[in-house]
């Protein structure tokens, strides 16, 4: 996760007294506004829990009120602490944490529990309306909505929940997955303040190989081959006139899991494609067209003899990075908010190179590596998808990710044990 505090905000209670609250974004986006007594709290709960060896160092109160430029730091000094403190794993996976952050959401959004309605769509379209708290957790809706189409429990977690957004009449793109300590109904009503968004079902893994677990199952076949249409006709996968040709005949004869296991031979099957953006490689200014899978980021390189396409594979970062200064272009300062992802990748022996990109999807992008490494980590220590009975249990594992201490404006991401 991408925490980061960018700035604070004066508050006045119902009395008239004014407070200070630190604007917590993750993965980009506003997700709450919290006080530093509540901060505090949080700090004092986690050592009864866990120590005070395992945390980080936290700023500490202060007797007289905080001068602006002390003011920063301290909301430097919380931003550090809460990134930090994401990169433990026994404490990012438990109740505490996630419920920090939960009722943070909930009381910077003035939301109290009750009963609500939420619509949940599938890749096609097919809306999925399951009966929730407002305030119900992400893994708790993924769970209704699986109980409500009959999901068996051994494939829930191969599913998410995403927020998706429109970015034109005939096309949308994938805002982020949803995480446990949001409520999907809080966070698709603030969603809905800046434009067209809804929440999709979809698979959340990335090797394709896990696609033969479900094929025998009829509702998750269902689901598999319905993302894989949508896949199709949003030309996500690469298909030539004869292949269309035969997944038309597919369909017309009702052979989902022919279907299934043909487009999975297609280019760019599983792949996430990302807007259009801009990359320093080969050369700085050079027009790129990214998508995510098969343990790669796919570059579509437009250069001046044409197209070349290559493949950065994931095992071969050694560490990546987003930072959140504008991109500039033709010496000028781009005011739409871009980011920028680089990855440092082993391009031969003993040759490490950076890599940029600059695009408002870098933290997407960002999470796609993490979620990418993170299954390559679940497979070579025999772990399985969890499933609904085992929630609140830990195994302890982090993943392969360490995040570094950052600058107020970058953060890194690296990790070790995939790298030759």
């Amino acid at each position: 996760m991408h925490f980061s505090i960018p700035d604070t905000a004066d508050i006045l209670d119902p009395k008239g007294s004014s407070y200070t609250v630190f604007n917590i974004h993750i993965n980009g986006v506003y997700h709450c506004s919290v006080r530093y007594r509540q901060f505090n709290d949080f700090y004092t709960q986690l050592k009864k829990e866990f120590g005070a060896s395992i945390l980080p160092s936290f700023p500490p109160k202060k007797l007289l009120p905080l001068t602006p430029s002390q003011l920063d730091e301290r909301r430097f000094e919380l931003e550090r602490f809460i990134q930090q403190v994401s990169q433990i794993s026994t404490i990012a996976n438990s109740p505490t944490f996630n419920g920090f952050l939960l009722n943070a959401q909930q009381e910077s959004q003035h939301e109290r529990p009750e009963d609500v309605s939420l619509d949940v769509y599938l890749a096609n379209g097919h809306k999925i309306t399951v009966k929730i708290q407002s305030t119900d957790q992400t893994e708790d809706v993924l769970e209704a909505v699986a109980s409500h189409i009959e999901l068996s429990d051994q494939f829930v977690y191969y599913f998410g929940l995403f927020l998706v957004c429109k970015d034109s009449a005939s096309d949308c793109s994938i805002v982020r997955k949803l995480q446990d300590f949001e409520s999907p109904f809080i966070s698709l009503k603030s969603a809905l303040g800046a434009g067209t968004h809804w929440i999709v079902l979809r698979k959340t893994y990335w090797d394709s190989a896990y696609d033969e677990d479900l094929l025998d199952d009829r509702v998750s076949m269902n689901l598999l081959y319905v993302q894989a249409e949508n896949d199709v006709d949003r030309s996500w996968v690469t298909v030539t006139k004869e292949q269309s040709n035969r997944l038309a005949s597919l369909q017309q004869r009702g052979s989902k899991k022919e279907y299934l296991r043909f487009v999975r031979t297609l280019k760019y099957y599983g792949h996430i494609i990302f807007k259009p953006c801009m990359t320093d490689y080969p050369t700085p200014d050079t027009k790129v067209l990214i998508a995510a899978g098969n343990r790669e980021l796919n570059f579509r390189l437009q250069l001046k003899e044409g197209e070349k396409e290559i493949g950065f594979k994931v095992t071969r970062m050694r560490c990546w990075r987003i930072s959140s200064g504008a991109f500039e272009q033709n010496g000028s300062r781009d005011g739409g908010g871009r980011l920028e992802l680089a990855f440092e990748y082993l391009m031969a022996k003993n040759k490490l190179q950076w890599i940029t990109l600059f695009s408002t999807q870098a933290i997407l992008m960002s999470m796609c590596l993490q979620g990418m490494v993170d299954e390559l980590i679940m497979k070579k220590e025999g772990r399985r998808f969890k499933r609904p009975q085992d929630r609140g249990k830990s195994s302890g594992k982090s993943g392969s990710l360490v995040r570094l201490p950052s600058s107020p404006t970058e953060v890194f991401y690296r990790y070790f044990k995939l790298l030759p």
